[in-house]
């Protein structure tokens, strides 16, 4: 299959699957009751937003693997190799891949059970951190053994080329630094009507330009659908949103992310192409350590002493918003600070190669 025809494919056919899931799928959870609860310690106008179909990450995810799926299909019966047609070792390129949207997939099964906890006992409180914690470290583990098995351990750096990790250890470590990070970064940015879609779709578009340049013809296809899928999808959750993504569609997309980065050899790239999720990840780290440090300091006087915030609410498109931005103004400035950062990205891997 020619590679124009299947991106234009991808990403008309996923946006107009994933917008008309919605017709069904929003329907479905006002039926089931699957409305979010809103947290008291949130912004008060947040309120509004209580019983709002949670889990509309249905969309996108299916949206975006059955378009994948479909295109790898008929490029097959079509003679053609999308996935690891252009690359030296084509079966390590597919692995690559194909781990990476198993483990988003894994990502996105246990963001679900923690929606589903939620909305079964009416609170905003699902699985444990522990719980949380120890399913995404299995999932990693076993994303990161794969990888090792089935490719060299090396990371491309922009201006600097193919750079060994050293060590099996190393790169494990390392990679999940990355993984960890990048999906609760990533379930830190849904927070507010449209955002963490928005900003998604910037940082899968500069995947499919990276992964093109990289030769990575799979991924790029990959990262159209998912754009076209979160395209889709945004049409439910624009504000006033019909329905949230959840914790199912966060995770999914956090893993997908992690997967375009490792299966182009260039994690490191997310930090520049996922900016955005950098920083909503940060501030809520920041907010933390400041205020612990603070009320430790202040308690050496008085011992009932609580500590200061550096924001007035983390994750940062929260102070935003008690600084009296508007929902739609905070998606569109954090949308184009990201696909800055996503242009960045695609200077540096056409420029550093």
């Amino acid at each position: 299959m020619n590679t124009t025809v299947a991106i234009v494919i991808a990403l008309i056919l996923s946006f107009a699957l994933s917008a008309a899931l919605g017709v069904v799928i929003v329907p479905w959870l006002h039926k089931l009751k699957f409305g979010q609860t809103i947290l008291d310690i949130g912004p008060n106008w947040h309120k509004q937003k209580q019983g709002t179909p949670t889990m509309g990450g249905f969309m996108f995810i299916i949206a975006s693997l059955v378009t994948f799926i479909l295109i790898v299909v008929i490029d097959h019966f079509l003679g053609g190799d999308i996935v690891g047609g252009t690359s030296v070792v084509p079966d390590t390129e597919k692995v690559k891949l194909y781990a990476g949207l198993i483990m988003a997939l894994g990502f996105g099964v246990i963001g679900f059970f923690d929606d589903y906890i939620k909305v079964a006992k009416k609170q905003n409180e699902g699985l444990t951190i522990l719980q949380k914690t120890l399913a995404q470290v299995l999932i990693s583990i076993a994303y990161i053994v794969t990888l090792a098995l089935s490719s060299d351990q090396f990371m491309y750096i922009p201006f600097v080329g193919n750079v060994s990790y050293g060590s099996p250890i190393i790169f494990g470590l390392f990679a999940f630094c990355v993984i960890y990070a990048t999906v609760n970064a990533v379930n830190f940015t849904d927070g507010i009507d449209g955002l963490c879609s928005s900003v998604t779709i910037t940082a899968a578009g500069a995947f499919a330009v990276m992964a093109a340049l990289r030769e990575c013809l799979g991924v790029s296809i990959a990262a159209c659908t998912l754009a076209g899928a979160c395209a889709g999808y945004l049409i439910w959750n624009w504000h006033p949103a019909k329905c949230f993504m959840g914790d199912t569609g966060s995770m999914f997309l956090g893993g997908m992310l992690v997967a375009f980065a490792f299966a182009i050899d260039c994690p490191l790239i997310l930090l520049v192409a996922g900016i955005i999720y950098v920083i909503e990840g940060l501030s809520d780290v920041i907010q933390i350590v400041y205020f612990k440090i603070t009320k430790k300091i202040a308690r050496k006087t008085d011992p009932n002493a609580t500590g200061k915030r550096l924001f007035k609410m983390a994750p940062i498109h929260h102070h935003f918003e008690k600084c009296g931005w508007s929902e739609v103004k905070i998606v569109v400035v954090f949308s184009l600070v990201n696909l800055i950062g996503g242009v960045l990205g695609c200077v540096l891997v056409y420029c550093g190669m």
